[in-house]
């Protein structure tokens, strides 16, 4: 298995020239002679570009090259409005690298990684009057060049062997740990849903005991951690069926399909020679000082896995809580909440409970719900001041979520403190009791434990917004019993 990630960095220009690369601007609008690859139009590199493959590199533990050049990609399709790609080819920016990963039952695989090199994306193709959304059966294209140009960083694994049948989870695995990386370091959002990383999974099979690998198949631009291991397992049975069939693998790249989970043949695969790479001539070489890079590297974050053994550590959580908390995408949102004066054991509660059941009904990332870690933050304070008992904090953080304000602005415009008036409590007590006097009595006569449902009549009373600790301590001392 052999995994191509491609993620589009977060500069606010392009990689050879300086149109805008924000989101959401009429098709075309964003473009110049240089991204449309008109005559006499030459690029120039953008530093920050530069600077977040050295990043990368880095953080993959790679060798960052004294010198290396881009090349000219060529081949034809329309996206590519130059009819080649400015990529690199034999001198990557960085190589000879590794990633850890860490798997569901806590077992560490290392991915080796042959390179990381600097291009460009190409634009984007809309195929129109087909019934698939695919170039065949369409009876046009429309053609946006806003994305063409846009700097992306392919990063490509030296052939991952040994897996055997957790292949695909090690896929997964390394996706995500890649993008963890990415995100950890700044240089991209890398949000797959939108595009920012696609993986492209490479697959053959061969006999045990041969060296030579088998024939290999491309599924092209899986844009999410499932999809990556589906088609990863599909890839593996579906060669195997052809085989153990007498029959023979083609070289070519494949389409997933979300639906299903299968893929299905787009392309003969070229070979390297086919695209006649050639050094770049409008290009000088990239030649990073030694200095820049070592700059570089003293900048580098605490790396995700590290820092996911050290946070386990200190909140005493178990390896399968961790990846829980990981795939809920709740490590930057718990961490944040704890820096804005929370403790973790709070912190963790709000964002894998009330706040990921949220974010699961609307089918959104943690990140995206309309609440700050500071609004979480004050949610516990206010239950740890006895303010706001775990219901109320619910209904808190409901209209937090529902645009009502500011966490005590919620609180107020619903009235929703926590009755502690010792007066107004007693007096609910008093009546819980008065009007259950079969339960008054078994109290009475030693059944503590029938004290919870005068602590429901209380609670029912004062809706919701008596401290339950509290009213059965005056339940009680009311019927003079010993808790």
């Amino acid at each position: 298995m052999g995994l191509e990630v491609h993620v589009e960095l977060g500069t606010e220009t392009k990689m050879f020239c300086g149109c805008s690369t924000a989101l959401g601007a009429d098709a075309n609008t964003q473009t110049c002679p240089t991204c449309l690859g008109l005559p006499g139009a030459l690029p120039v590199v953008n530093e920050v570009g530069v600077e977040s493959a050295i990043k990368i590199g880095l953080a993959l533990h790679c060798e960052i090259a004294e010198w290396c050049r881009f090349a000219r990609k060529n081949y034809f399709y329309p996206d590519m409005p130059k009819n080649f790609q400015t990529s690199q080819y034999d001198e990557p920016i960085a190589f000879n690298g590794y990633l850890d990963v860490q798997l569901e039952d806590g077992e560490v695989f290392r991915v080796e990684i042959e390179r990381a090199h600097m291009e460009e994306d190409t634009g984007k193709s809309t195929h129109v009057g087909g019934a698939t959304g695919r170039i065949h059966g369409a009876s046009h294209s429309l053609l946006d060049y806003n994305r063409a140009g846009i700097p992306l960083i392919e990063i490509v694994t030296k052939p991952i062997v040994g897996a055997g049948e957790r292949a695909p989870e090690v896929a997964k695995a390394y996706v995500a740990e890649l993008r963890e990386l990415i995100r950890a370091l700044g240089v991209s959002e890398a949000r797959m849903e939108q595009g920012q990383m696609r993986c492209d999974v490479n697959l053959s099979l061969r006999p045990h005991g041969r060296e030579k690998f088998g024939t290999r198949s491309e599924t092209k631009n899986v844009n999410s951690l499932r999809s990556v291991e589906r088609a990863a397992r599909f890839e593996i049975q579906r060669h195997a069926a052809v085989l153990d069939a007498g029959g023979t693998i083609v070289q070519e790249t494949r389409h997933f399909h979300e639906d299903d989970g299968s893929t299905t043949s787009g392309r003969v695969k070229e070979e390297a020679e086919d695209y006649r790479y050639f050094p770049e001539p409008d290009l000088v070489p990239v030649a990073p000082s030694r200095e820049w890079v070592e700059a570089l590297r003293a900048e580098l974050p605490e790396l995700p896995l590290a820092q996911r053994n050290r946070l386990r550590e200190e909140w005493g959580v178990s390896a399968h809580d961790m990846q829980s908390i990981l795939n809920a995408g709740a490590i930057g949102p718990i961490v944040a909440t704890i820096n804005a004066g929370a403790d973790a054991v709070s912190a963790r509660k709000w964002w894998m409970g009330e706040l990921a059941r949220n974010a699961n009904e609307q089918g959104v990332d943690l990140g995206s719900l309309p609440i700050t870690p500071e609004h979480v933050a004050r949610v516990s304070a206010l239950v740890a001041a006895g303010e706001l008992n775990d219901k109320l904090a619910r209904q808190v953080i409901d209209g937090v979520l529902k645009g009502e304000g500011t966490p005590d602005e919620v609180v107020e415009k619903r009235g929703l403190k926590v009755v502690s008036d010792e007066g107004a409590l007693t007096t609910a007590v008093e009546e819980a009791i008065a009007g259950n006097p079969a339960i008054a009595d078994k109290i009475r006569g030693g059944k503590v434990a029938a004290a919870g449902a005068l602590v429901g009549a209380v609670m029912k009373a004062t809706r919701g917004q008596a401290d339950a600790a509290r009213v059965k301590e005056l339940i009680l001392r009311q019927l003079g019993v010993e808790g």
